[in-house]
């Protein structure tokens, strides 16, 4: 039976234990000895991702979840207020994907508890998803025998479902000018800090349509307070549900470096883009959709269908052709110290894991 106490022990639990993206090894050693009391067959993949299989025969359903957390997101100590887990206001209280993994944990615990019968599994738990999916893009996909999954990586209620997701193009901007002292000769140096900030000021911002953003995420450069900055670096993202525009916002890009470029022309200004995973949609007669919404539908929960501006695990799952849905977990505010946690709403995660393995 699905324990609201239990939930709590677990959660608060892995949520103590650092985790952030490219640290995940203390979180994978508890993961798997858990995994393992459940008699689940577990293995890491050279990456150091986590599969496991449940026994029984037939085709299994895919239960994913990533294993990492952003920052601030050292030493989380959890509180319970109200109705809501939070933290105490200096870090995130890692909730993505801390509450998906504590709905998985939490059915897996129950159906073995109550020798429940279920359909066949398997866990996927992978590394540093919060720095581009990294952790999925190198998963060994010959260990997965699922052709469809359920993805715990939304925000919002479980019931909240991706329907969309787009395609997300990070960038690299290195601005190489010329050094030289700031009090003595000026004159004969060239910024890269200014020939940074002239092209982050022709650059797209914000929200530039319902389906497309633009953001300058980090910017760095020189040295010392009284050289001429050489070298500085500007690192961002844009992200589209129609390709047609990101298509366009590339060409508005190059279109910036090469007016900049001719604005400085001693200096040099090199870009890199790279897709870091590009976008789906959903159909409605998706056999993975059903499968979710009847789920939700048994539990008395409406499937609220939306499409979002994150991209997650399901997007590498989508591409390698295994039909994924995004679901939410009880999580809102990721990414930020506001960040907290619904408990009923993670009660109604792990009910909803459970229906969709229980049998009958």
């Amino acid at each position: 039976m699905i324990s609201r106490e239990r939930i709590l022990k677990t959660f608060f639990d892995i949520v103590q234990i650092d985790s952030v993206s490219g640290e995940e090894d203390e979180i994978a050693d508890d993961l798997v000895s858990r995994l393992e009391g459940f008699g689940l067959k577990v293995m890491r993949d050279p990456y150091g991702n986590i599969v496991a299989d449940s026994k029984g025969n037939g085709e299994p359903l895919l239960l994913s979840v990533h294993m990492d957390t952003v920052e601030p997101g050292r030493g989380i100590k959890p509180i319970i207020d109200g109705e809501r887990i939070r933290s105490d206001g200096s870090t995130i209280i890692g909730g993505d994907a801390k509450a998906g993994l504590t709905a998985i944990l939490e059915c897996i615990e129950s159906i073995t508890e109550d020798g429940t019968e279920h359909i066949p599994f398997q866990v996927a738990i992978t590394k540093e998803e919060e720095t581009g999916l990294i952790g999925a893009q190198n998963l060994d996909f010959s260990m997965i025998r699922a052709t469809e999954a359920v993805v715990f990586d939304g925000e919002g209620p479980v019931n909240t479902i991706t329907v969309a997701s787009p395609t997300y193009i990070g960038f690299d901007i290195e601005v190489t000018g010329r050094a030289a002292h700031a009090g003595v000769e000026p004159e004969k140096g060239l910024s890269a800090i200014r020939i940074a900030a002239e092209l982050i000021t022709r650059l797209p911002q914000g929200r530039l349509d319902e389906g497309t953003t633009f953001n300058v995420g980090l910017i760095e450069g020189g040295y010392v307070r009284n050289t001429v900055p050489e070298a500085a670096k500007i690192v961002g993202e844009f992200r589209s549900q129609n390709l047609e525009t990101i298509d366009n916002v590339q060409l508005q890009v190059k279109g910036v470096l090469d007016d900049v470029r001719k604005m400085f022309p001693d200096a040099r200004i090199e870009e890199h883009l790279h897709t870091q995973f590009k976008h789906y949609d959903v159909p409605t007669d998706d056999s993975m959709l059903e499968r979710v919404t009847n789920a939700l539908n048994s539990l008395g929960l409406k499937p609220n269908m939306l499409p979002s501006g994150g991209g997650t695990d399901g997007n590498i799952f989508r591409l390698k052709g295994i039909k994924s849905v995004v679901v939410g977990m009880a999580d809102t505010g990721m990414h930020t110290v506001r960040e907290n946690v619904s408990i009923p709403g993670l009660v109604d995660a792990a009910h909803f894991c459970e229906a969709l393995i229980r049998k009958g």
